[in-house]
């Protein structure tokens, strides 16, 4: 890390003494393009992701990791970015809901949300998506309580999780699920 504003003072014992704004320049890959952010020690990963590198999907809501609306992958794992210091990603690998899609084509588990119903108000499938996607690739043939237990930090204030479950049971191929919004 590399020191971007504030002095580099010497306490009385030659340690460094802190100083008010302790900036620091950091280099995270963001859905595999690298970015040069300036961020303090306090900065949340959903803030750089949102307010610094401009990508919004990631939502910001409880600010406390109760809800899993800001769920992002962080070398593969789901951690929420509400709770999750920026500081502590530099040089890791970070996919968020905008990282899914190739292009213009979804990948399969947004498709099955389409397909499933499963997005109501939206607030909170970016979360979703996330989560489920982290499951699908640890686990391509998830039962309904793996996903369960993979979804359970993430809440929804609009469905009953039925279409959410079935969602991901389509994106992983299991049959006897059908789409029912197409």
């Amino acid at each position: 890390m590399l020191e971007v504003s504030g002095k580099n003072k010497e306490t009385k014992t030659g340690a460094p003494a802190r100083t008010r704004s302790r900036t620091r320049l950091i280099a995270l890959c963001v859905n595999g393009e690298w970015h040069e952010v300036a961020v303090k020690p306090r900065n949340m990963l959903v803030e750089v992701i949102r307010e610094t590198i401009g990508l919004t999907g990631t939502k910001a809501s409880c600010e406390s990791g109760t809800c899993g609306a800001c769920t992002v992958l962080l070398d593969g794992r789901p951690v929420l970015g509400c709770i999750t210091l920026a500081l502590e990603c530099e040089g890791k690998q970070i996919r968020t809901v905008e990282g899914l899609a190739a292009g213009e084509k979804l990948s399969a588990i947004q498709e099955a949300f389409l397909d499933q119903g499963a997005v109501q108000c939206g607030f909170c499938t970016p979360g979703m998506l996330m989560s489920a996607t982290a499951l699908i690739e640890r686990n391509p043939k998830p039962t309904r309580e793996d996903i369960n237990k993979a979804l359970e930090g993430n809440l929804c204030r609009c469905t009953g999780y039925n279409a959410i479950v079935d969602a991901v049971l389509q994106a992983s191929g299991q049959g006897g699920i059908k789409p029912v919004m197409r």
